[in-house]
């Protein structure tokens, strides 16, 4: 398949799992991008990992001299898309109005968010990675909210079909899940890192998806909407502190892992429809679960 055609079924089947209500107003996601590359490129063999820089893409370019290599696809957005990360993040409005909070609190709250990690983000060295594909002759893309999407669709149903009731029985579901399982091998498993294995876990708030963590000051107010317990990929000391104010439990899933089980999902669908060879890198290892 063109590279094209790849690029527009990630968008495709990200905006079918994208979490928010209107899925009309979903056209495309700012954290992923084709980086490098002609749209007409044909894309057959691809080399995909979590962060795909320039050490990777050098691991990329010796691949293609002893075997072929069409493409590189990272995870974690780079470029262009790493400069647009905050923008994603309006997404997150929405997993909050759902879990109660006022819209308008949520807005107010994601906007002063939004432009903190856009500060944060502004002088980074964008282009380093995307400068090292050009000249490699390197086709690049990036696909970060699309992934991320998926993996909360897929934890989200599973802890509604498993119902789990007190805080332990959700690291017990997680440790189920293939790639949480390796993760537990390399010492990075799920784990419970604010509150008790016995208590309730209460109203659930999945925080898989919307670029990165959203605002510290909303954990007071997810407590009173019902929310007991955090599903997270990962959370700041900042959050970390605030969350525990609010009395809320908290569980990592795991970053990494998290990573790979919504680019495991994405794939999948994407090679129903597309045959593909695909080697893991940096952190990626596939599993298919069609």
């Amino acid at each position: 398949m063109k590279l094209s055609r790849f690029y527009d079924l990630v968008i495709k089947f990200g905006a079918d799992r994208d979490p928010r209500k209107n899925k009309a107003a979903i056209k495309s996601y700012a954290d992923t991008a084709i980086l490098y590359g002609s749209a007409d490129t044909q894309v057959k063999k691809i080399l995909v990992g979590v962060d795909m820089e320039v050490g990777e893409l050098l691991l990329a370019e010796r691949i293609r001299e002893m075997s072929g290599l069409d493409l590189v696809v990272a995870h974690h957005p780079e470029g262009r898309g790493y400069a647009l990360l905050h923008e994603v993040m309006q997404l997150q409005v929405d997993l909050l109005k759902q879990a109660g909070v006022k819209e308008v609190v949520a807005q107010k709250l994601l906007n002063q968010r939004m432009a903190e990690v856009e500060r944060r983000i502004l002088p980074q060295n964008h282009t380093r990675s995307v400068d090292a594909a050009r000249l490699l002759n390197m086709p690049y893309l990036c696909m970060h909210t699309p992934a991320d999407n998926h993996v909360f669709c897929f934890l989200k149903s599973l802890m509604e079909e498993k119902k789990p009731k007190r805080v332990e029985d959700i690291i017990n579901i997680l440790s189920e899940i293939p790639e949480y399982q390796e993760a537990q091998e390399c010492m990075v498993g799920p784990r419970l890192i604010l509150g008790s294995p016995k208590r309730e876990t209460g109203k659930i708030l999945f925080e898989m998806t919307g670029g990165t963590e959203g605002p510290k000051e909303v954990m007071d107010k997810l407590y009173k909407t019902g929310v007991r317990t955090l599903i997270s990929m990962h959370l700041s000391d900042e959050h970390f502190k605030k969350a525990k104010d609010a009395n809320l439990n908290v569980v990592i899933a795991g970053h990494i892992s998290s990573d790979v089980l919504g680019l495991n999902l994405l794939l999948d669908r994407i090679e129903k429809e597309e045959s593909l060879e695909i080697i893991g890198c940096s952190g990626f290892r596939r599993v298919k679960r069609s």
